[in-house]
């Protein structure tokens, strides 16, 4: 709607996972890192953990990016499975045939044992994702750990990431999910973009949507990276719909009033909260003591009301 007004190509703040828009910031960078690290030839599990909408999903596609066809990868979106489900989902993921009818736990394992062979045997990788993954059950987990349990003297044949919410840490200290944390080569937990890193962020897709000048002035970034806390999902939502405000009122430059507005409209839990975080201190007993006072006029009041008089 607005991108004729403001020189757009397109969208520049879309949630749409456009790879054009993927931006790598230290922290995705460092992310990055240590899931090739991980995926080297010793290799079990790997793990990456964030907040929601910190740019998980946009580190693994990354990854993707960078393998070749000499690596077979099976890729979990819907980790709400039983066991026999996700064994069926890694089957269809690697395109190994079955018959549903008679689908077992051992049917599907054998069938995915003897692809790993298969791959290895040809010098190629075998790697599973599993996007959301502090949704699998314990015995899920158990059931991939056994999964990565073929072996060579120098590696694994089976190479898994793990996705998730910090949940899935406090998932993997179960004391019956010792043995797979203890497979775990590599882990990194995804921090939200500090100021410095949402101003290159906003500049960055400006450009990637065919815009040089500063959209945003510095006050309205500031107040991106407050309101969103520096999480890439909901500064693309606040810039979106601040950018629509100031298109309305024809304005070219944003400022921190439109962030403010598009706060109020997409946040207002979060905006509730921020405002009530600036009361100072001293203040709270006061109104506290304000609450009481009113309640106990209230009853006087009332007291009549209560006696029948």
């Amino acid at each position: 709607m607005y991108s004729g007004f403001f020189g757009f190509n397109s969208p520049p703040f879309s949630i749409a996972p456009n790879p054009d828009f993927m931006f790598l910031s230290p922290r995705h960078a460092e992310a990055l890192a240590h899931l090739r690290f991980g995926l080297g030839d010793a290799g079990g599990f790997v793990l990456l953990t964030g907040e929601v909408g910190t740019g998980k999903t946009t580190v693994s596609r990354s990854l993707l990016q960078e393998l070749d066809e000499q690596t077979d990868v099976a890729f979990i979106l819907n980790p709400t499975l039983s066991e026999l489900e996700l064994l069926a989902a890694i089957c269809d993921e690697l395109k190994i045939r079955y018959k549903k009818t008679d689908a077992s736990l051992k049917l599907l394992g054998d069938k995915i044992t003897q692809r790993l062979q298969k791959n290895h045997d040809a010098g190629k990788k075998t790697i599973l994702i599993i996007d959301e993954a502090q949704h699998l059950q314990p015995a899920v987990l158990e059931q991939l750990r056994l999964l990565t349990n073929l072996e060579t003297n120098t590696k694994k044949l089976l190479q898994v990431i793990l996705i998730g919410q910090p949940e899935l840490q406090q998932l993997l200290q179960r004391n019956d999910l010792r043995q797979l944390a203890q497979r775990i080569t590599a882990r990194y937990h995804l921090l939200p973009l500090n100021l410095s890193e949402v101003q290159q962020y906003v500049r960055f897709r400006l450009k990637v949507a065919g815009c040089e000048r500063p959209v945003f002035n510095d006050k309205a970034v500031k107040k991106l990276f407050e309101l969103s806390g520096g999480i890439p999902r909901l500064l693309n939502l606040l810039a979106d719909r601040a950018l629509l405000a100031a298109y309305g009122k024809q304005q070219a430059v944003v400022d921190a009033k439109e962030v403010q507005r598009a706060a109020a409209e997409i946040l207002p839990l979060n905006q509730a909260s921020s405002v009530a975080k600036t009361l100072p201190g001293w203040l709270w007993p006061l109104l506290a003591l304000f609450g009481i006072i009113l309640g106990f006029l209230l009853a006087v009041q009332l007291l009549p009301i209560w006696r029948g008089e």
